[in-house]
């Protein structure tokens, strides 16, 4: 299964997240996507102006595990999994702190804070869904609150395990970094959840004193620890807790993130199409020469001119077998290659091509996709949008990917950031006046939005099965927008 969300991750950044889900059953799973992006053609994004280098400079690509699934309450009871592995490693480390043993600590400290964060943001995304009844947001509400102690409380007392005398100062400090990234991802969602309770009035009042009991809890915990938070008069403490954030972020995250080498796809391919163009210009060139020698002889002026011009031509015919070949080569292979590693062992690999299309060669089915639900009826009929094909071709060994893991996981996540820089550069200003004609025949000014649309149509292919999704981006001089799935 593929499954794609997207989200505007920054003023100039769109973020695709396309999770690839192996079937339990099948051992080798091939996932391709397609992603057709439709530019207004006054944006000049062209294939003279805008590169495949310039593309895949605006284009970032992590590859990383789909965190493991567990609920809080899964995470809190006596057996749960994630706590049992954490334990086991606190206590080899304690009993026998060998390298291996120094790794695989550190290791489940990262996947246990990546859990708790996941599991976190699920419980606080179900509460808020307005589908809920009153009594199960207050059930589920206390839930939360009763889970989350448990499981910090839990956490922070492995540090008895470790503080001994054969766990160096370095080493302890990675149990630090854990406890406070998930003390910071307490605070984030917790306030996300009561902003939630709040749109309701005095409805969740209960509910709401008890997250902030919890959250006051936390802060307490966070002085005491010496750990950074928000305050009203530092700024410069908040840079640094921002900061610090996204330090902790990114070394609990390290432990899902693959290495992912890239390297031109095709090359040998490539090398045999440019020797078979260098081969038929030579051919032309040696017939034309044999040809002009037998009938002027050696040493003639003719012969000398007619083997200057066949040169000539052996050079253009080299360069047009070259194109063709190229072109040929383009519509079968992809730009780069990558193999999929876990630690040392490979589990698959994935493809990535980039290039810009003619209409001719769209799809009927995107080209419907892209006109539907115009801003303007006028909008159908104009065809002048330049089109770029990213495609991603995934291929993951379920097999090889269990084999490396402690966790059950269901596949990998491709985090896909566009940065729109480029296709900015070339718009008009954000703001456009009109008059509006008053009672008192006096014009009033209004500033309204001048925004463009990327509109993005992609294609997503598992087993047998194609579906697809198309999203609406508005763009203007400021950044991005909005986003919409249409």
């Amino acid at each position: 299964m593929i499954d794609i969300t997207t989200k505007i991750h920054d003023k100039f950044s769109i973020e695709f997240k396309v999770g690839f889900v192996t079937r339990r059953k099948t051992r080798h799973n091939d996932f391709s996507v397609y992603m057709w992006i439709f530019v207004p053609s006054s944006l000049d994004i062209s294939p003279s102006t805008y590169s495949k280098e310039d593309f895949y400079r605006d284009v970032k690509s992590n590859i990383r595990l789909i965190t493991p699934r567990f609920l809080l309450r899964n995470i809190a009871s006596g057996d749960a999994i994630p706590l049992q592995h954490l334990k086991r490693a606190f206590e080899a480390l304690a009993s026998d702190p060998t390298r291996t043993a120094v790794a695989e600590y550190e290791s489940q400290i990262k996947i246990f804070s990546a859990i708790v964060k996941s599991a976190m943001r699920e419980e606080v995304g179900h509460i808020c869904t307005d589908e809920q009844r009153r009594e199960d947001v207050r059930f589920l509400c206390g839930e939360y609150v009763k889970n989350l102690r448990h499981i910090l409380s839990e956490y922070r007392l492995l540090r008895n395990v470790i503080n001994t005398p054969t766990v160096s100062r370095p080493v302890m400090e990675c149990f630090g970094f854990g406890d406070e990234f998930m003390s910071y991802m307490l605070n984030q969602y917790t306030f996300r959840l009561m902003r939630h309770l709040s749109q309701h009035g005095d409805l969740y009042e209960k509910e709401i004193a008890a997250l902030a009991t919890l959250v006051r809890d936390e802060q307490h915990y966070r002085v005491k620890m010496g750990y950074l938070s928000v305050s009203e008069e530092d700024a410069l403490e908040n840079r640094n807790l921002i900061y610090s954030h996204g330090v902790l972020k990114k070394y609990v995250e390290s432990a899902l993130y693959l290495r992912v080498p890239k390297k031109r796809d095709g090359v040998m391919v490539e090398q045999i199409y440019y020797s078979i163009a260098a081969g038929l210009s030579m051919i032309f060139a040696t017939i034309v020469s044999f040809y002009f020698q037998q009938r002027f002889g050696n040493f003639t002026w003719p012969f000398f001119i007619v083997l200057v011009i066949s040169y000539m031509g052996k050079d253009r015919i080299k360069e047009l077998a070259r194109y063709y070949f190229a072109h040929r080569k383009g519509s079968k292979y992809f730009d780069n290659k990558a193999k999929i590693n876990i630690k040392e062992h490979n589990i698959g690999w994935i493809k990535e091509g980039v290039d810009f299309l003619q209409r001719e060669n769209i799809p009927a089915e995107v080209m419907q996709l892209r006109h539907k639900g115009p801003i303007t009826p006028a909008e159908s009929s104009i065809h002048d949008d330049k089109v770029l094909l990213y495609r991603k071709w995934v291929h993951i060994d379920r097999e090889r990917l269990v084999a490396n893991n402690v966790y059950h996981t269901d596949g990998i996540n491709d985090i896909i950031r566009l940065n729109i820089s480029n296709y900015i550069q070339k718009m008009d200003n954000p703001y456009v006046p009109l008059y509006k004609l008053e009672d008192d025949n006096s014009l009033q000014r209004v500033d309204c939005k001048k925004v463009y649309f990327l509109n993005i149509v992609m294609q997503y292919q598992y087993d047998d099965r194609t579906d697809y999704k198309r999203f609406r981006v508005s763009i203007s001089r400021n950044g991005i927008e909005s986003i919409k799935e249409m």
